[in-house]
């Protein structure tokens, strides 16, 4: 099966990189592993996005195994775009009016 193209929407982003922040200043290594677990969630959505649960209908979330965060996203034409990366206490959904760049 093809992969399929993934990109991070721009606030998607920008909470990578404050969790990547945040583990840096505790723990170097820990922030390199946040990044390479969400290299490989970006890789595992690409080989399969339909496999992972939906989350309000039209979404999907592929949960990160060591560290509290879902990464979701909406797979559009030919295309996949993470919407957020989503920590487990944040408060739910709170991503939910954000528009896919191709919309």
């Amino acid at each position: 099966m093809a992969r399929i193209p993934v990109r991070l929407h721009p606030k998607a982003e920008e909470e990578a990189n404050s969790a990547w922040a945040w583990y840096a200043d505790r723990n170097p290594r820990a922030a390199d592993a946040f990044f390479a677990e969400l290299d490989a969630a970006m890789a595992g959505i690409a080989e399969g996005p339909l496999q992972w649960p939906r989350l309000y209908g039209r979404y999907r979330r592929f949960p990160m195994h060591t560290f509290p965060f879902n990464v979701v996203y909406i797979q559009l034409q030919d295309i996949v775009e993470v919407i957020a990366i989503a920590h487990f206490r944040r408060r739910p959904g709170y991503w939910r009016q954000r528009t896919p760049l191709s919309l």
